[in-house]
């Protein structure tokens, strides 16, 4: 499967342990990551101030995370309506690369719930679905 992990998810499950951590490492052994420029700007930025990751680790990640991921284009863009409109091209890069899953904690992007066919989960959502299969 094709999986985009937004942000949060990502930056959480590599800087903690818990729920998104164990998503992020069945996604990158089981699974197809897909990322985009402007979410890995963005992941850059939330594991430095949020997580406070050195930066030598933080361009160790990335450049970990670009050995294996699909780097996907942010046009065109999906025409959904949400407030932050900074969510629309990651959004776009998701489904523009065939995503099957869009994992997120964005109460307002998995509201969306599908967008094409990509689904929309949490990442509680997502580990049950993946433990279906």
């Amino acid at each position: 499967m094709r999986i985009f992990l937004d942000t949060n998810v990502l930056a959480s499950g590599l800087a903690t342990r818990g729920l998104c951590a164990d998503v992020v490492r069945a996604v990158l052994e089981h699974h197809d990551l897909i990322v985009s420029d402007r979410m890995l700007l963005e992941l850059q930025r939330v594991l430095r101030t949020k997580f406070r990751v050195s930066e030598s680790q933080v361009s160790e990640f990335v450049s970990l995370l670009l050995q294996d991921a699909l780097l996907a284009e942010e046009l065109p863009l999906v025409d959904v309506q949400i407030t932050d409109a900074d969510d629309i091209p990651i959004l776009s890069a998701a489904r523009n690369a065939r995503a099957d899953f869009f994992v997120t904690g964005d109460t307002e992007v998995l509201g969306i719930g599908e967008i094409d066919s990509m689904k929309i989960m949490s990442p509680r959502q997502f580990w049950e679905e993946m433990g279906k299969a």
